[in-house]
């Protein structure tokens, strides 16, 4: 046989010779993704509401003002709920509002442990309460809440606290940061709208020069787009229930027969200011959250268009960008600036928008009576909102450098007189009504005149001053340009943006 020699080693085979750092151990721990990494501090406010600590933290809050309701009752509800069952100082009251209200690092470290052994999340929380009403005298003195203990989770089915946190989580969200971001984007570029109103702007309609407009009103139609999406999710409903393990009452009206337990449901769910779902299997329909997400979807993809549009813009020079000191545009041709926040906003709304699009399609259903795939697929919400979060935050920074380069507008019109084809056309039209003579076929006169060709102006006004029309309109026409052709862009930014 012939002798063979082994082959030398690749710089692959070199480098897989070395031990690597195992970054998955490093202290403090590495991200995984890039909303907690990179992208950390856009989005960071979100985690007040939709991390796993802010669900644990909602959990104990729904659990702790269940627990009170039953003892003191609620607005239209007699207490106690549970005969025997004491009634709360409002010293004992705070203390219980204070176990979510001071859930910090020690106390998310416990919780996980308390999990680690009931391999049960909602049961962990019950069970981290209890904890709290047990060391209750050590800072209250004498106190009934050790007596009020078992009526932690009372009549409860884990969805009875799931429901309602999501509810309080996503709320918080939506009201607290997401809105307050989009309405000041949308706020910001109706700002631009509004400065460029009469900034005239050659259109393009298929990508063809088109009737001119102006800069602001363009921008007006996307503020208006988006402000309208911005109403739909200011009035969003957040629906919660609190009905058992089935929707029926079933074990509270064999624990305590002589309540209204509908009645004393829906004092507690409006209590904690949601809206109360009197209808349900054990989970809440979710429908209100499909109907939040595919709102805010929209809002992205009104936005995806803004980034769109713009980044076209940026591309033809109608806006050049500021700017900023010390940052490179390119790795290798240093007269770059890359419109890098509206590519990068354009990403993030695709990938939140196929989130919450998964969120809406999947939650609003539920094999029979319950399943669990709610659950996996609401850990989703937080990456769902920070990435339009991040788009968001973008899309404003990318809007604050850029300035409008009026020069290069004026040319872009001033190359484009063909467009004046349409008012020219159509003043023919109307003198043809009128009784002028000679105005025979106007839209192909005029589209001899001008399709697949450049017109310039002296060549459009000298067919004009040709057609015969009526001293006025000759006038009107011979003075107009494409610069002037702007209809009412101007005054509809005015009248009707805000």
């Amino acid at each position: 046989m012939p002798e063979t020699t082994a082959p030398a080693a690749s710089p692959a085979d070199s480098a897989g010779a070395v031990t690597r750092v195992a970054l998955a151990e490093v202290s403090p721990a590495i991200a995984l993704g890039p909303l907690d990494g990179r992208y950390r501090k856009a989005v960071a406010p979100l985690v007040d509401h939709l991390s796993e600590a802010a669900l644990n933290r909602e959990r104990i809050h729904v659990e702790v003002e269940w627990l009170i309701t039953l003892c003191n009752g609620a607005e239209g509800v007699e207490a106690p709920v549970v005969p025997g069952a004491p009634t709360l100082s409002q010293q004992e009251v705070d203390y219980l509002r204070a176990i979510p209200a001071t859930f910090g690092a020690d106390e998310i470290a416990e919780l996980a442990e308390i999990e680690r052994e009931t391999v049960h999340d909602v049961k962990a929380v019950e069970y981290f309460i209890k904890r709290r009403i047990a060391a209750a005298p050590e800072t209250l003195g004498e106190t009934s809440l050790p007596a009020a203990s078992e009526l932690v989770h009372f009549a409860c089915t884990s969805e009875d606290i799931n429901n309602l946190s999501y509810a309080l989580m996503v709320r918080g969200a939506v009201r607290d940061v997401w809105l307050p971001a989009a309405t000041a984007v949308v706020d910001q570029l109706a700002g631009m709208a509004r400065e460029h109103a009469a900034a005239p702007l050659l259109s393009r309609t298929h990508g063809q020069p088109a009737t001119p407009s102006t800069l602001g009103k363009e921008l007006a139609v996307l503020a208006h787009r988006l402000r309208r999406q911005l109403r739909r999710v200011e009035g969003a409903e957040f629906l919660g229930k609190l009905n058992g393990a089935t929707g029926t009452y079933g074990a509270h009206v064999v624990a305590v027969p002589t309540a209204d337990w509908p009645a004393v449901s829906k004092a507690f769910v409006e209590g904690l200011g949601l809206d109360w779902n009197p209808l349900t299997t054990q989970i809440e329909s979710h429908d209100w959250q499909a109907e939040v997400y595919s709102d805010v979807a929209r809002f992205n993809r009104i936005l995806h268009n803004l980034a769109t549009d713009v980044w076209t813009y940026i591309s033809l020079g109608f806006f050049t960008q500021i700017p900023v000191a010390g940052a490179t545009g390119s790795s290798t041709m240093p007269h770059k600036v890359n419109p890098i926040r509206f590519e990068n906003a354009e990403a993030n709304l695709e990938i939140s928008c196929s989130l919450l699009d998964t969120l809406s399609a999947t939650l609003v259903t539920s094999r029979l009576q319950r399943d669990l795939t709610d659950s996996t697929t609401q850990r989703n919400i937080g990456p769902a909102f920070g990435h339009s979060l991040l788009a968001i935050d973008n899309v404003a920074r990318g809007l604050d450098r850029l300035a409008v380069n009026e020069t290069l507008l004026r040319e872009d019109l001033d190359a484009n007189w063909e467009v004046l084809g349409e008012p020219v056309q159509s003043a023919m039209r109307a003198a043809s009504v009128a009784g002028v003579p000679g105005m025979e076929n106007p839209y192909e006169r005029l589209k001899d005149l001008t399709r697949g060709q450049r017109v310039d102006g002296a060549r459009m006004r000298e067919f004009v001053a040709g057609l015969g029309l009526p001293d006025d309109v000759a006038a009107r026409l011979a003075a107009l340009t494409p610069a002037t052709y702007t209809g009412l862009a101007e005054q509809l930014v005015k009248d009707y943006l805000d």
